[in-house]
C-alpha cells in the first residue's frame, strides 16, 4: 500500500470527527471513560521510503482525533521500523506532543526486535520511558507456507491470524527479545502485549527449566523479564481460564490492564467480562484503569 492509497491518511477533518464520535458512542454504552488508540495492521512491511511519510501522516491523523476529544482519547505512535533512527526521532516527537508510547506490529519483513538493527528504537523508548505495544502480525511467508497452508483460503487466514498464528508469533517475538539480551541491554524498557499474554506465560516455567541463565548467559531467568519488563492486556481474550493463568504467573498488582480490542472485539462484551471477574474491588480498579494510568502516566 502506498501512502496516497491509505484511507486512514486520506481522511478529512469531518471524517476524523465522525469516526471519533462513533467510537465515543460505543465507549459510553460500555461505560468506558478513556481509550489509548493505535494503528493496525501497521506499516512494518513497507520500504523505508514509503514508511517514513506514512508513519508521520498516520500519527498526525491520530493527534487530530485526540485533540478533538482530549479527555477521552490518548495515543500510541506508529513507528517506521525500516529506518530505526527516524523511528526514534518520531517517537520523541510524538511523546513531546503528549502520546503515551509507541506501537510496533510484529516483525519487519522477518526481522525481530532482538536484531540490533532495531535497537535505536528500543534505546529511545527506554530513554523516553515510552512503553512499546507489540501487536501481532502474520508470521513471515516461509512460516505461513509451512504451518498454515493446505486449507481453504478462509481457514488458512483464520488459522494464521486471530485463531492461533498471531499469538504464537508474538509470544515467539517476546521470547526472542529476552533470549537476544534486549532487556539486559535496556533494563528499563517496557513492552506491552495483548491477548492475555499471547501464550507466553504458559511456557514460563518450562523456559526457565530448559534455558537456565548458565546456558543463556542472561542476567536473570526468562520468567524474571516477563514479570519485570512486560505488561499484559485483555485484547478480546474475554476467557476466565486465560485470565486466571495470567494472574497466577505475573500477579495482579501492576501487570494486567483492561482493553477491548475494538474494532475487532466488542467494547460491551469486554466490559461485561471485566465486571464478572471473581476478584476484589481494589484489584478490579487496578486492572480497569490504575495499572494503565501508572504505566502510561495518565
Amino acid at each position: 500500500m502506498r501512502p496516497t492509497d491509505d484511507p486512514l491518511v486520506q481522511a478529512t477533518s469531518a471524517q476524523v470527527q465522525d469516526l471519533g464520535a462513533g467510537r465515543l458512542a460505543l465507549m459510553d454504552e460500555a461505560g468506558i471513560d478513556m481509550q489509548v488508540l493505535s494503528h493496525h495492521p501497521g506499516l512494518e512491511q513497507l520500504e523505508a521510503g514509503e514508511q517514513i511519510p506514512m508513519v508521520r501522516d498516520t500519527n498526525d491523523y491520530l493527534k487530530e482525533m485526540i485533540a478533538r476529544h482530549p479527555t477521552r482519547y490518548a495515543g500510541l505512535a506508529s513507528l517506521c521500523t525500516a529506518a530505526p533512527d527516524e523511528a526514534a526521532k518520531e517517537l520523541e516527537r510524538m511523546m513531546q506532543l503528549g502520546f503515551k508510547g509507541g506501537i510496533i506490529n510484529g516483525h519487519s519483513r522477518g526481522r525481530y526486535l532482538d536484531d540490533k538493527f532495531f535497537w535505536p528504537i528500543l534505546e529511545a523508548a527506554e530513554h523516553l520511558d515510552a512503553p512499546i505495544y507489540l501487536h501481532p502480525t502474520q508470521p513471515p511467508k516461509a512460516v505461513l507456507d509451512t504451518y498454515y497452508s493446505g486449507f481453504s483460503p478462509l481457514i488458512s487466514m483464520l488459522f494464521s491470524m486471530a485463531c492461533c498464528g498471531w499469538h504464537i508469533e508474538t509470544g515467539i517475538h517476546v521470547a526472542r527479545m529476552i533470549l537476544g539480551g534486549v532487556f539486559d541491554q535496556f533494563p528499563n524498557l517496557k513492552i506491552v502485549i495483548g491477548h492475555m499474554g499471547e501464550g507466553v506465560t504458559f511456557w514460563m516455567q518450562r523456559m526457565d527449566w530448559n534455558a537456565r541463565p548458565e546456558k543463556t548467559k542472561l542476567k536473570q531467568p526468562i520468567s524474571a523479564y516477563l514479570r519485570q519488563n512486560v505488561y499484559y492486556t485483555f485484547s478480546g481474550f474475554n476467557f476466565l481460564p486465560n485470565f486466571m493463568l495470567l494472574v497466577s504467573q505475573v500477579g495482579i498488582e501492576d501487570r494486567i490492564m483492561f482493553s477491548t480490542d475494538h474494532p475487532w472485539g466488542s467494547m460491551l462484551e469486554a466490559r461485561t467480562f471485566l465486571d464478572s471477574l471473581p476478584i476484589c474491588y481494589a484489584d478490579r480498579e487496578r486492572i480497569a484503569h490504575g495499572n494503565a494510568e501508572r504505566l502510561f502516566k495518565m
